[in-house]
């Protein structure tokens, strides 16, 4: 079994003003910067063999302290990016359902097989984030890997552990800046802990 400890970016300027970033990109926020510093503090202690991160941005960004405090490269990985939300990147859920109300109504539902103007259907993005992870694990067999991701990854790895369907409310929190730790060998996953932000100086914002 490979241990996986992944952790969200930290708190952006879209995420405080609601907006959908799937592959764009805005900067942490000076909250999101002492969270990514807070974070590096709490994982400075683990032993771990490897960091990995979405080559986005804030990702980036939030692993960047994580590796000076480990003295590890950062290995970065596309594959590890959120949901690509096309045409809909930068937009509110409120400015969504004014322009694209069919749209709009579909993704809320959580249609599995609902692909994004440019983007990616729910079932593209799942198959995508277990197949990066179930690699990483092959990749790291045995090790204990740091992964800087996104709100949405994170969201179809517990569901994937937890053998939640992707249209079912999500009932679970996905904290910005937390750690979770999730043990994958194979097709067997794993949650060993969820949203550790034990370590944040203040509460984190939920994904959306």
């Amino acid at each position: 079994m490979t241990t996986f400890l992944i952790v969200r970016h930290g708190e952006t300027d879209w995420n405080v003003a609601g907006r959908l970033q799937g592959w764009r990109d805005s900067p942490l926020t000076p909250t999101g910067r002492a969270q990514a510093a807070a974070v590096a503090a709490r994982l400075a202690g683990e032993p771990i063999d490897a960091l990995v991160a979405s080559d986005l941005g804030r990702t980036q960004e939030t692993a960047a302290p994580i590796a000076a405090g480990l003295g590890l490269p950062i290995g970065p990985d596309p594959r590890l990016r959120e949901r690509c939300y096309g045409e809909f990147e930068g937009m509110t859920w409120a400015e969504i359902e004014r322009a694209h109300p069919r749209d709009y109504h579909r993704l809320v539902a959580r249609d599995p097989e609902y692909v994004v103007p440019g983007g990616e259907s729910g079932v593209q993005f799942r198959d995508r984030v277990v197949s990066a992870l179930e690699h990483l694990a092959r990749t790291y067999a045995g090790a204990t890997v740091v992964v800087v991701t996104h709100g949405g990854v994170l969201g179809i790895a517990y569901r994937h552990a937890k053998d939640i369907a992707l249209e079912m409310p999500r009932t679970f929190n996905v904290p910005n800046a937390a750690v979770n730790r999730v043990r994958i060998g194979g097709r067997r996953w794993g949650i060993e802990a969820w949203g550790d932000t034990g370590h944040l100086p203040e509460p984190a914002l939920d994904d959306e």
